[in-house]
């Protein structure tokens, strides 16, 4: 069986308009609102905003609101602000929902010059199911589909801010099959030990920007699925979490390539990994990986980081909770080319007596500028016992 790749290292715009430019103002707690579920409510208005011919806002105001579930969709004649002041909390049951093949509790879809603001709180109440979710443990799983927090699909010229996203279900959000989209200031949480919640999922999009915010769950920070292009992820703090996660890819033929993914300026907190790229093993896939950029990274206490072709990783620094703090690992078929590899400053933060940090390295062709501790791809020894 061919050795899969995985390398492991410790290591668009949008017209944001004043509140005077739109020509109407949907507020759900104006709408019949009974015992604080806004359900039906926010069905209504959103209705209206998406037939409005000029810029709508609808609004979630402060206070404390239930909801079903809501597919909010498109298409929209006109920009629409749905924003959200106020905290909208989940129902516990995650199968008692009005459209049971839902995958999503906030579902988005086929929407343009959408902003998504206002600094509320979206609550997943996920504490029950993740009990039910095996999907951890068992492939397939075995239990049924838990719906994600706030699901995008088909956006375009969008921007989402100034929220938090918490405890979802399954995953915490996700961005598919769009186009010019900016999540800027966003706080996602969930506890280190909820399963797959991975805080925005990315696949099949153009031009998507993570922006200035802090992601913390049971699982990947953010994670990459296939057919991507152009995403920069910058000044995020991730942690708890595994980190973030290119692939898998190339599990189907049916797969496209992802290329230009930029990941810089980011600190990596009590993860599991930094940064990932992984890639199945024995696959007819001819999907290509290219043009991905690890800078300025900081990681503290993390265990790993990943890639495989026309890879940067450059000025990162910090402390590793393990000796090995960079580590390829790539195909003896395949291997990881085109790798460069600048400042590196890694420091193992565990027992001295184990020595100090160390570097492996398998069918890696590389080229290095700068300084990098420790050395690179040499096995360094433990230190020598003090003579009695």
């Amino acid at each position: 069986m061919e050795q899969m790749h995985v390398i492991t290292l410790a290591i668009f715009g949008v017209l944001l308009l004043p509140l005077s430019a739109y020509a109407a103002v949907y507020d759900v707690s104006k709408e019949g609102v009974q015992n604080r579920d806004i359900t039906n409510a926010l069905l209504k208005v959103w209705k209206r905003a998406v037939e409005a011919p000029t810029a709508s806002k609808v609004l979630i105001p402060k206070g404390q609101w239930t909801l079903k579930q809501a597919l909010l969709a498109g298409p929209n004649k006109a920009p629409i602000d749905f924003q959200v002041e106020g905290t909208v909390t989940a129902y516990s049951d995650p199968f008692d929902l009005p459209d049971k093949k839902g995958e999503w509790w906030i579902g988005m879809n086929y929407l343009h010059s959408l902003t998504v603001s206002g600094g509320g709180i979206l609550d997943g109440n996920g504490k029950v199911a993740w009990t039910k979710n095996d999907c951890h443990k068992n492939t397939p799983c075995t239990s049924k589909r838990l719906p994600y927090n706030l699901s995008f699909n088909f956006i375009n010229n969008s921007l989402i801010k100034d929220i938090t996203i918490k405890d979802s279900k399954y995953f915490q959000s996700n961005c598919i099959s769009s186009r010019n989209v900016t999540f800027q200031r966003i706080k996602i949480s969930a506890p280190a030990e909820s399963p797959n919640t991975d805080g925005i999922h990315i696949a099949r999009s153009v031009n998507i920007k993570v922006l200035d915010s802090v992601i913390g769950t049971g699982d990947d920070c953010i994670s990459f699925g296939d057919e991507i292009k152009d995403v920069l992820i910058k000044n995020v703090r991730c942690g708890p979490g595994h980190g973030i996660s290119i692939g898998s890819l190339g599990k189907t033929n049916e797969e496209k390539d992802v290329t230009g993914i930029t990941i810089d300026n980011c600190t990596f907190i009590n993860t599991g990994n930094g940064v990932r790229i992984k890639t199945w093993p024995s696959t007819p896939s001819t999907l290509k990986v290219t043009d991905i950029k690890f800078t300025n990274l900081i990681m503290q206490n993390k265990a790993s980081l990943v890639q495989i072709s026309k890879l940067k990783i450059d000025n990162i620094k910090g402390t590793s909770a393990t000796q090995d703090v960079l580590i390829f690992s790539c195909s003896s078929t395949k291997p990881c080319q085109d790798v460069h590899i600048g400042n590196i400053d890694l420091r193992f933060s565990g027992d001295p007596k184990l020595g100090g940090p160390t570097t492996q390295c398998q069918n890696v062709k590389y080229t290095s500028t700068g300084k990098q501790n420790p050395p690179l791809c040499v096995k360094t020894s433990a230190p020598k016992p003090l003579p009695k």
